[in-house]
């Protein structure tokens, strides 16, 4: 449930600080845990302290790798979230032992000590620049004559900005891509790229970037001194330095393919309107080039009121409002995914919290159950690269691919109550592992797939929020079900009826964007407004 909050700092402080902040906070609350007096006083520290920890850690691990590639962003995000399978891997058996040799305040210190590790690994979320601070701070001394605007036309990376060119919507040749899977019969927009790969579109967001507003010139005057007055040498150069380092960290989230996990070449639009959307140059980390005006840039430094009461910056303000914009649900194709995906949340904790209680009621060892949840874990390694690297294929209808594997999930999960011995169990883990890891690896894509990236933040931000909510209410609902029956079959039967049919109800997703596209037609052609 923090996703949207953790994109907001992100977007103020960049992956680096948020990832050390989380980091600090999951490891302090593990370890005072281990003094807790009280199955209350743990959820307050565990529950609350780490569940924010690790929420502050989650989102920016994935958004730095999407800063990084491109073409090989699928791979990429693939590789880097096996972390969440390798981790269940080790950590099952690792946590058995050592709550053996250490009792289980020992074990959640030992555990907090190896979360605090992330800091280490959040100093390396290094900002993408090519020039640094030292170096800007000479180049902007050199220039210090030069007039404003012509300054605004290079990035916050030091290159100068690519001219727009015209969308190439409806020509054909090698640099037009076609993605016309996960989207039953309609036209798919295409993609002009340059010779490097690069979409050279930027209609929407580059078309009125030469021309700066005369207020907009005006409140460049106040919040950017160094660009239109004379400042002495020591001042030029302090206010390049700071310039050049808050422009690195700031700003991450005005990219819209910043939480998409596939390949930028193969992005689709359920719209024809956004297939104009720019994919942004590499270096380009931490642009404020958002909305293509500049208005980013020159109002960096104001404070706005968020939820209108607390004081935030602009680039927090601005990412939270647009992932907390339920106007969004109005959207049905979207109010269906998410009813689907809030399914799969209520049942996809289960088997990570009830498989080992259920093994151990079945007459297997603890350590043997424990493995269990380390099969769950490496199977998932591979779903993830696996289902990853298909989705990227123009042949894979990646919309089917999800749906398949939630619906197998599913129905693994509510026959698993048949699996009796440590085997069988094992089969279901591996089962379970591969197949749900379609639902961690291919949302962002299929959600780009049905709605365009630019509403990907938007969706992806509420989706989180729901998700939380219905994480915190399917291990209770399982664990009620053992109270009343003193079994955990029902569990397991209630956590697969609803991702099978978190899987099945998204089949009918082609058949509602058809009756949609009738609609809209019907409507148009009534109203006599031609159709593009």
């Amino acid at each position: 449930m923090l996703g949207p909050i953790s994109s907001s700092l992100v977007n103020r402080y960049g992956c680096r600080a948020v990832t050390i902040a989380g980091a600090l906070l999951a490891a302090a609350s593990l370890a005072v845990s281990s003094y807790a007096t009280s199955v209350f006083m743990l959820f307050i520290t565990i529950g609350f302290g780490t569940g924010m920890g690790l929420g502050l850690i989650y989102l920016p691990a994935i958004v730095s790798v999407t800063m990084y590639f491109e073409r090989l962003r699928s791979l990429a995000t693939g590789i880097a979230v096996c972390g969440s399978g390798l981790g269940t891997t080790i950590f099952a058996p690792l946590t058995e032992a050592l709550i053996k040799r250490l009792e289980w305040q020992g074990a959640l210190q030992a555990i907090g000590a190896i979360v605090l590790i992330c800091v280490l690994f959040g100093l390396m979320f290094r900002p993408l620049t090519h020039e640094s601070a030292a170096a800007a701070a000479a180049a902007a001394a050199g220039k210090q004559d030069e007039a404003a605007v012509p300054a605004l036309q290079h990035s916050s990376t030091g290159r100068p900005a690519s001219p727009a060119k015209p969308a190439a919507t409806n020509q054909t040749g090698e640099g037009a891509l076609k993605r016309s899977n996960s989207h039953g019969d309609m036209d798919i927009p295409k993609i002009d790229l340059n010779a490097n790969g690069h979409s050279i579109s930027g209609h929407n967001l580059d078309a009125d970037r030469k021309v700066l507003p005369a207020d907009e010139t005006k409140r460049l005057g106040l919040s950017q001194p160094l660009l239109t007055a004379p400042l002495t040498d020591q001042q030029l150069q302090a206010t390049a330095v700071q310039g050049a380092m808050k422009r690195a960290e700031s700003g991450t989230m005005y990219r819209k393919d910043a939480l998409y996990t596939g390949s930028v070449h193969n992005i689709a639009s359920r719209h024809t309107s956004q297939a104009n959307l720019s994919v942004y140059e590499k270096g380009s980390y931490g642009s404020v080039q958002g909305n293509g005006t500049g208005t980013q840039l020159a109002e960096q430094d104001t404070t706005e009121q968020c939820l209108g009461c607390i004081p935030c910056s602009k680039e927090t303000c601005d990412t939270f409002r647009e992932m907390m914009n339920f106007s969004i649900l109005k959207d049905p194709i979207f109010i269906v995914f998410t009813v689907s995906n809030f399914l799969t949340s209520v049942g996809f904790n289960v088997p990570y919290v009830y498989l080992a209680a259920q093994a151990q009621v079945l007459g297997i060892d603890t350590q043997n159950a424990s493995y269990l949840l380390s099969i769950i874990g490496i199977a998932n390694t591979v779903g993830r690269i696996v289902l990853g690297y298909l989705s990227d294929k123009t042949w894979v209808n990646r919309l089917w691919v999800y749906n398949w594997s939630l619906a197998s999930c599913g129905i693994a999960t509510g026959l698993s109550v048949f699996c009796l011995d440590f085997y069988w169990l094992a089969v279901y883990s591996a089962v379970y592992g591969f197949t749900i890891g379609a639902y961690v690896g291919l949302t962002s894509v299929i959600l780009v797939d049905l709605l365009g990236l630019e509403k990907l933040t938007n969706a992806f931000g509420l989706l989180l929020l729901f998700q939380g909510i219905a994480s915190f209410v399917g291990p209770p609902i399982a664990g009620w079900l053992y109270d009343y029956t003193l079994s955990y079959g029902p569990g397991f039967i209630m956590a697969g009826t609803t991702i099978a049919i978190s899987g099945a109800m998204l089949f009918a997703i082609p058949s509602i964007q058809r009756y949609l596209a009738r609609k809209r037609t019907a409507a148009a052609m009534a109203g006599g407004i031609p159709l593009e």
